[in-house]
């Protein structure tokens, strides 16, 4: 007997998951279904996800147009897929051919922000413009090639070559960050097709990319108009129907951590292999032979602005009351930058370490929903520091006086993501220590704001991984378009009596 096509939803109606445990329906999902939707169980945690008819649809016509791109991809050159990089930089670059992106992106900033939403990773700058332009130019002139030669081994009367191969349709679902447009269209550069999904807030700028510059990009180049698709739907619904399409090879999320952690779920039960960025935030160590000046410009230059490799925790030593000074002076140095003042956590053992005028003070902090006054230090939990804090203008993080290093690096693999850890310690062994005991895939010894794809290794990012759901196999915590490829195997016979 076929299976019955799911058309209405009750109120109380059991759903069974993970082969043993049962959720139930709310009546505000049941109201909202209609015929013709989908409810994704995820059997992680029994999520229901409800996926509207439209948002499905938007998701597999994107995914169709991929597919076919990528089996058309075969047929053109790679000059052509230089061409179509230099196209796009070119467009991205030019004033007149960015008017329309910009005016966009300044509605799309002015609707989040009236809506009481960040806009801070939203606004299309011309140094983020600029930088665009720069990762694609660098794909331009990338010597990666679809068929590069990886391997080759002699044998007698025979040889066999290992060679590059393109993997096909990449997912992306990723918050409203313009500049992630131009990170992802990287894939094409190894023969892959894109299918993304971006923030609602960030859809019209999107859009405006894709109309007004990378459209036009592949259409110079030549390049089938499907090899990067934007899901043309605002709705959160529409990455759960991409990430639940088997068709995709590679899952990429990114965003905040329990949005990610749901994508990354569904596109697991779907099959499809994820590289997830969500929960980051920097742990910063101080030794007890840190040099003063060296700490305070580390941690002055993690605080220039919040992204994923901002300094969220610092760690100091009770055996260098010096550095507590150090730190608060630095950290009111890097608000007093951005015009602002800073917002620290304090944990709840290591209150005694911090002046009581800064519990007793109030700072005025501009959030996503206005302007508030709270104090410039507060006590928190010993839990609270696996927080990552999100801020808009004024730097905020948490510190902890600990007794040594061996407990920082413990409170580090505790608490944090796992992530991007540093140093400061004029001590060669201490250096080494932490780098072996550390449980993190990121670890320097200065300020933590080099974690990024383009910065440290001159190529665009399409994300980072942490280490909090474990290690990845063979592959570094950076996930960029040269990573995007899988290997084949070519023998070429010598002999025609060749057996075995």
């Amino acid at each position: 007997m076929p299976p019955l096509r799911l058309s209405s939803l009750t109120a109380g109606q059991a759903i069974v998951f993970g082969g043993d445990r049962v959720t139930h329906v709310p009546a505000s999902l049941a109201a909202a279904f209609a015929d013709g939707d989908r409810l994704l169980v995820v059997g992680q945690g029994g999520d229901l996800l409800h996926v509207a008819s439209a948002a499905h649809g938007a998701a597999t016509s994107a995914i169709d147009r991929a597919k076919d791109a990528f089996d058309a991809l075969r047929c053109c050159g790679d000059e052509q897929i230089t061409e179509f990089f230099a196209q796009f930089a070119a467009r991205l670059g030019d004033d007149a051919t960015a008017g329309p992106i910009l005016d966009a992106n300044a509605q799309d900033v002015q609707r989040a922000a009236g809506a009481g939403r960040s806009t801070t990773r939203l606004v299309l700058t011309e140094q983020m413009r600029h930088d665009m332009v720069e990762g694609l130019r660098g794909w331009r002139d990338s010597p990666l090639r679809r068929d590069a030669m990886l391997e080759r081994i002699e044998h007698a009367a025979w040889s066999l070559e290992a060679r590059q191969a393109p993997l096909g349709v990449v997912g992306f679902v990723f918050e409203g960050r313009p500049n992630v447009i131009a990170d992802a269209a990287g894939v094409v550069r190894t023969g892959n097709t894109v299918a993304m999904r971006i923030g609602s807030d960030a859809l019209g700028t999107g859009e405006a990319i894709i109309d007004h510059a990378l459209g036009p990009a592949l259409e110079a180049a030549g390049l089938p108009p499907g090899t990067v698709e934007l899901v043309r739907s605002p709705a959160r619904a529409a990455g759960w129907a991409l990430f639940d399409d088997s068709r995709l090879v590679l899952a990429v999320a990114r965003g905040s951590g329990a949005a990610v952690t749901q994508l990354g779920a569904v596109a697991r039960q779907a099959g499809t292999p994820v590289s997830l960025h969500g929960t980051g935030g920097a742990w910063l160590v101080a030794g007890q032979s840190a040099e003063a000046d060296r700490l305070r410009a580390a941690v002055v230059n993690s605080l220039d602005r919040k992204v994923c490799n901002t300094l969220n925790v610092c760690c100091l030593p009770c055996a260098r009351p010096d550095l507590v000074t150090v730190f608060l002076a630095a950290i009111d140095e890097a608000g007093r930058r951005r015009g602002t003042a800073a917002r620290l956590h304090v944990d709840s053992a290591s209150r005694s370490w911090i002046p009581a005028e800064r519990f007793e003070s109030t700072v005025a902090i501009t959030r996503a929903d206005g302007c508030h006054d709270e104090p410039a230090a507060s006590v928190i939990g010993r839990d609270e520091l696996a927080w990552e804090w999100e801020w808009e203008h004024s730097p905020e993080l948490a510190v902890v006086v600990v007794d040594d290093m061996a407990e920082a690096i413990t409170l580090c693999n505790r608490y944090s993501p796992r992530f991007v850890a540093s140093l400061i310690s004029d001590d060669a062994g201490e250096h080494e220590r932490f780098y072996a005991a550390v449980d993190a895939p990121f670890v320097g010894d200065g300020f933590t704001r080099w974690v990024d794809g383009q910065y440290a290794l001159s190529t665009p990012e399409l994300g980072l991984s942490n280490w909090q759901a474990g290690r990845l196999l063979a592959r570094g915590g950076v996930l960029s378009g040269r990573g995007i490829h899988t290997v084949r195997y070519r023998a070429t016979i010598g002999d025609a009596d060749l057996h075995r």
